[in-house]
Parts: C-alpha cells; sequence; structure tokens
C-alpha cells in the first residue's frame, strides 16, 4: 500500500529532509496493517527494514519481561522502532489494529546522508530543478550500490567530475584500456559488443545507471562499446578514485575453505574464466559463464537470488563478476586466491 509524502513529514529525522527527498522515499515506503495481537516481529530477529508506527499502540517486551507502550502520534511515536539488529524486543499489536510503515534500512540511511552532504555550499552536483536528482535516487537503490557502506558515499560523489556528451559521441570502445568509472546523468546510451563478427546492441543504459566497472575491476581491455543515443552529461570516476572508493566495499571476499563451506550449503560455484581455460582445469561442481556473458547467460543457468561463489585464476575477473552479480541481485562472494588457491586447500586436505 502507498504512503503519502504527508505521513513521512511527521515523522523523525524525515521531517527535516527536503520535499524531494521525502518524496523519494514515499515512492519505495510501504504501510502494511495488522490487526490486534498480531507480531510485527520478534525479539532476536534480523531484517533489512526501518519501521514506523502510523496508527495504533504496541506493546513492545523485551526478554527479560519488561514491556513499553509504542504510540502512534505522540511524541515517542515520531520515532522509527528501535533499528537495533537483531531486533531488541517483540513488537506486537495492543490496539484493534494498527499501521505502520517501513523502508529498506540501507537505502534510506543513504539517502539521509545524499540529502545532508548536498547542503554544503560546496558541493557541486546538486540540482534544485524538478527531477534533476532522479538519477542519484536511482543509483542509490540498485543492487550494487545499496550494498555500498554508507560512509563511502560523500567519497563517491566528491569523486565524480561531470563530462558533457554529445548525440553519437562514444564514450569507450571495445579492447581499449580502462580509465574511467560512469554513471549517466541525463541522457540514454547503448552498449554494443561485437558477437558472430559483427557489432550487436546488447543493452541499453538510462540516468543513474553504471557503466565501465567491469575492465576497472579485472584489469582488462573494454568489453563493450557504449555510445550515447542523446546528448546529455555523465559523472566519471578516475581508476584511481574507483579502487580507493568503491572497488573494496562493493567486493565480499572468501578465503577457500569459507567457499567450499559456502557451497556445501548451497551456494553455486562459478567459474568466470573463459571456456578454454574451464576445460583445462576446473573445480568440481562448478559452472563456467565466462566473465564476459555473465549479464547475458547468468539470470538462464542460476536462478536469482541464490547465493553464489564466483572464482577466476587470480581473483582480478572475480572482483569483476562479484560487482555485476550484485548489480543482478544475487549474494555473491568472490574467492580470495582464484583456482590455485582452492586446489591447493584440496590437495592439503586430501588422505595421504
Amino acid at each position: 500500500m502507498p504512503v503519502p509524502v504527508s505521513e513521512l513529514a511527521k515523522l523523525f529525522p524525515l521531517d527535516a529532509l527536503r520535499p524531494e527527498t521525502r518524496e523519494q522515499l514515499a515512492a519505495v515506503a510501504t504501510s502494511i496493517v495488522y490487526q490486534r495481537n498480531e507480531i510485527l516481529f520478534r525479539s532476536g530477529d534480523i531484517d533489512e527494514d526501518t519501521i514506523y508506527l502510523i496508527e495504533g499502540e504496541l506493546r513492545c517486551t523485551y526478554p527479560d519481561g519488561r514491556a513499553v507502550s509504542h504510540v502512534a502520534g505522540s511524541g515517542h511515536g515520531r520515532y522509527s522502532l528501535n533499528d537495533a539488529v537483531p531486533r531488541r524486543f517483540t513488537a506486537t499489536v495492543a490496539s484493534s489494529r494498527a499501521k505502520i510503515m517501513q523502508l529498506e534500512r540501507r537505502f534510506m540511511e543513504k539517502v539521509i546522508t545524499w540529502d545532508q552532504v548536498t547542503r554544503d555550499p560546496g558541493y557541486r552536483f546538486n540540482d534544485a530543478a524538478p527531477g534533476a536528482n532522479d538519477w542519484v535516487f536511482r543509483l542509490l537503490r540498485s543492487p550494487a550500490f545499496i550494498r555500498l557502506p554508507t560512509g563511502n558515499l560523500e567519497r563517491m560523489f566528491r569523486s565524480f567530475e561531470e563530462v558533457m556528451v554529445r548525440p553519437s559521441e562514444v564514450i569507450m570502445r571495445e579492447g581499449d584500456a580502462p580509465d574511467y568509472f560512469y554513471i549517466v546523468r541525463e541522457g540514454t546510451a547503448s552498449v554494443s559488443k561485437v558477437l558472430d563478427g559483427a557489432p550487436q546492441v546488447v543493452a541499453y543504459l538510462r540516468e543513474g545507471d553504471a557503466f565501465g566497472e567491469d575492465a576497472l575491476l579485472a584489469n582488462v581491455p573494454r568489453n563493450a562499446t557504449v555510445r550515447m543515443l542523446q546528448g546529455g552529461r555523465l559523472m566519471r570516476m578516475s581508476r584511481d578514485a574507483f579502487e580507493a572508493v568503491l572497488k573494496p566495499p562493493m567486493v565480499s571476499w572468501v578465503l577457500p575453505a569459507e567457499a567450499a563451506r559456502l557451497v556445501q550449503e548451497g551456494a553455486k560455484l562459478v567459474d568466470v574464466r573463459m571456456p578454454e581455460e574451464f576445460a583445462q582445469r576446473a573445480i568440481a561442481g562448478a559452472v563456467n559463464i565466462p566473465l564476459y556473458r555473465l549479464r547475458e547467460d547468468m539470470p538462464n543457468l542460476v536462478e536469482r537470488g541464490r547465493r553464489v561463489v564466483v572464482y577466476c585464476n587470480t581473483g582480478e575477473r572475480s572482483a569483476a563478476a562479484a560487482f555485476i552479480l550484485n548489480a543482478l541481485d544475487y549474494p555473491v562472494h568472490a574467492m580470495h586466491g582464484g583456482l590455485g588457491a582452492m586446489l591447493r586447500l584440496q590437495s592439503a586436505s586430501a588422505p595421504v
């Protein structure tokens, strides 16, 4: 059920945000109605939502038996239900019904951070025109960037420089050395690759879409050509800034022993090397999806939402694969040390 923007203006700290920011949060907020004695969450639960009580009363019971009331519209009712994770108490509806509003916690924190840092008079990229910042909110909602620690957010935006682009301008060519990471701020673009000897468009980009990270993460030549369809503006980040600000938090690294445990628990093991490399030597049970085919083939071979462990020879291509799969909404880990590290682990653990 959608949430009116006016509801957010009654709540802390949402009441202090710009109207534009509240509108963005209201667009993704959801409201749910509970009946008497229904439980919203239990003590010890781990979840991803910030929850506000809009109507009604809750009884909040702690593990030691202590209970307090949370009443909508009261002074303390303006605040979210305790956001500690795991949850510290069990929340039960005490009134005939209760209405709550929930927001994805990490997105909300990033949006509040954006609202605050852009109040600095020296900040270059905030635009007061209606809809001019939509690219920011779409970027922050993307599965890859939702995982970016909020502490890195200001550094990321301050590392960008804006570039104006013309219709049909080529931003990068397949085979070029990597230099920048890009976000589309205004305009649209096409992504093409040489397939079967001829260039073919494989994707389109619009405001808030990112590109150029694959080659930077894997330290390989560009694997696609990006051409603007409309004139507009891009935000770009240098290779050094990308490696300092975005690369480390975007990739969840695991050691081979941890990777093996995850696979035993149901994670899918994906080898992102070339088919010829895979044919020579690979880890038993792995599926081969080359890095350059990951976006196209992954949804057809591994169900979305399944945990994934990726590996290559050294870890370079695994880092790029993890970034891509984050954007595709897969829980993903990259195996530190690559194939060689796993084979050494298997050799060390083999009976003699």
